[in-house]
């Protein structure tokens, strides 16, 4: 899939290889708030989805591609479509790098591989992103695509006792 690879990086699908990258990030407690999850979860579980993570989107409605260096092939973070609707030709994107690996414009090359590959193999027409409003980096990084601000959903996320709001962007393909 030569639409997936860039210049550092390549986007892939999940393997079995992964579950142990895929632990370690979905049981990091610092990136629960972006992913809105409350729990842990098991080595069991996150192999139960792995085996079902070739599943097509169009019936799981979601694609969860991991970011990885093609020099060094490191896993470097993950990038996703949810919330993918092909009736209305759109799906929600979001971004995870490592804090090993940030600053380095790999967010940048995979935003920009999935933003190609959504419009021109997925033909879609919209994507869309919910980010707390103190996420400046994300923000930044939505903004440099030209996602346009188009909502607020006041006190969305609660996080350490304080509610933080959620901007909600979006691109549209013209």
């Amino acid at each position: 899939m030569i639409k997936l690879k860039g210049e550092h990086i390549k986007l892939r699908a999940l393997e079995p290889e992964d579950l142990q990258f895929l632990y370690q990030i979905e049981n990091n407690e610092s990136f629960w708030e972006v992913s809105h999850t409350q729990t842990p979860f098991s080595k069991y579980v996150l192999k139960q989805y792995l085996e079902n993570a070739h599943l097509d989107i169009y019936e799981v409605k979601q694609l969860r591609l991991l970011i990885e260096e093609t020099k060094s092939n490191n896993q470097i973070g993950m990038i996703d479509l949810f919330d993918f609707n092909p009736t209305h030709k759109r799906a929600g994107i979001g971004i995870l790098i490592h804090p090993d690996f940030e600053k380095r414009g790999y967010a940048t090359e995979a935003l920009s591989l999935l933003i190609n590959y959504s419009f021109s193999h997925l033909n879609l027409h919209q994507l869309f992103a919910n980010i707390t409003s103190d996420n400046t980096k994300s923000i930044a990084l939505f903004n440099k695509f030209n996602f346009e601000k188009v909502g607020v959903k006041k006190d969305w996320i609660l996080s350490e006792r304080k509610f933080k709001d959620e901007i909600l962007l979006q691109l549209i393909n013209e």
